[in-house]
């Protein structure tokens, strides 16, 4: 059955004080929301990726709130993200602010993003982990992969990734358990550009990503 599509949503911004520094939250308000997507960015770019862009573009309409989360380092202006302990950190104290909009929260967020979602999921209290881009490696360093972590979310995750990412394309990744679901951007890069050569354009690229999403989100919730 097709999701019920709501009205405009209504987007406003939010400082959080965190141990890290300030963090800010985008709003982007489902009227009537059954459910909120919170998203963080990758260690070399914000929410302005074309990604994170889409899916708060896409999701109200289909009665799912987005909140886009800028880390303390990003807002603070600084070009080099943090260790990993500290983007947890961060992410840790906005969550309260996520909560107060009472509904069940699906951690998201691309490549270092996807990382802290995945590794804060049981224990903040996650419904379901979205993971753009999940980095499973360093470009050319296979050996050293990071599927520990993805596959300790505990909760029904999604990961969807690009064809070409040189961070981990998506036969790199280990079999998943059936509570995993990897959807596949052909010829996407780690941001989900594509080649000239590409028979795939960004606007049907973006679709299939939202709509991939859209697609499990009832599933993961239950």
């Amino acid at each position: 059955m097709a999701a019920k599509k709501t009205d405009a949503p209504q987007v406003t911004t939010e400082m959080v004080a965190t141990p890290a520094g300030a963090a800010r939250i985008t709003w982007h308000d489902a009227p009537g929301a059954h459910a909120l997507l919170a998203a963080s960015h990758g260690a070399g770019g914000g929410i302005e990726a074309r990604d994170l862009r889409a899916l708060a573009g896409a999701l109200p309409g289909l009665g799912v709130s987005v909140a886009l989360v800028e880390q303390p380092w990003r807002v603070a202006g600084k070009k080099i993200a943090p260790a990993p302990s500290t983007l947890d950190t961060g992410w840790r104290a906005v969550w309260p602010a996520l909560e107060k909009a009472r509904l069940p929260i699906v951690a998201g967020g691309r490549s270092a993003g996807a990382r802290v979602a995945c590794r804060t999921a049981t224990e903040l209290g996650a419904k379901a982990v979205l993971a753009l881009s999940f980095p499973l490696h360093t470009p050319g360093k296979p050996e050293r992969s990071r599927a520990g972590e993805l596959l300790a979310t505990g909760v029904p995750t999604l990961i969807v990734q690009g064809g070409r990412d040189p961070f981990g394309r998506p036969e790199e990744f280990p079999e998943l358990p059936a509570a995993m679901e990897l959807v596949e951007v052909p010829y996407g890069d780690h941001v989900f550009g594509l080649p000239k050569s590409a028979d795939l354009d960004e606007p049907a690229a973006l679709a299939l990503i939202t709509g991939a999403v859209a697609d499990w989100l009832p599933r993961a919730l239950g």
